[in-house]
């Protein structure tokens, strides 16, 4: 029952699409109103993946139970060391560690590709979860965007969070302006 983070594979995405339509038609972690079909969301991981950015499952006997990535903060090319990082987790594999295993791994993948900073936007300031667990890796509160999103009939702030990776800021960046 151990469970296997691994880079995401095309066969993965039918599972990817089910758990964030999940997410968007019942959380709050994505400010989406609609889940985008399985067509859109290979699409999406391609351009991640084309751009030099980790995209990862976790997985235990087989059943894909998460998947987190790394994506531009910002497409400015100032930001292209700093990424964003994206977790969801099937509902029945919540408060398991899955979250945490994601969201480890994709940090040393990010400092592996010599990335020095990663943002979190958690989309609920009652999202105590994920606010928790990114404080748990080293991740600092920097601000709340009050009210930002309204979704299933209320406003949504959003969390911002922070974590060096690497170096941070203490040497210039080593990745190439596109």
């Amino acid at each position: 029952m151990s469970l296997l983070v691994r880079p995401s594979r095309d066969s993965d995405l039918p599972r990817i699409a089910a758990i964030y339509a999940h997410a968007v038609r019942h959380g709050t972690a994505s400010f989406e109103l609609d889940p985008p079909d399985e067509a859109e969301m290979a699409r999406r991981r391609a351009a991640l993946l084309d751009g030099g950015f980790p995209y990862l499952v976790a997985e235990r006997d087989g059943a894909v139970l998460g998947y987190a990535y790394a994506g531009p903060y910002r497409v400015r090319p100032a930001y292209r060391s700093t990424v964003e990082d994206s977790i969801y987790i099937d509902p029945a594999a919540q408060g398991q560690g899955v979250g945490r295993r994601l969201l480890e791994a994709l940090i040393g993948e990010c400092e592996a590709r010599d990335f020095r900073l990663m943002v979190a936007v958690i989309g609920d300031e009652e999202s105590h979860g994920s606010i928790g667990l990114h404080a748990s890796l080293g991740f600092a509160p920097v601000g709340v965007f009050k009210g930002i999103g309204y979704k299933h009939g209320r406003w949504l702030s959003s969390v911002l969070m922070q974590r060096p990776l690497g170096p941070g800021t203490a040497q210039p960046p080593t990745r190439p302006v596109a």
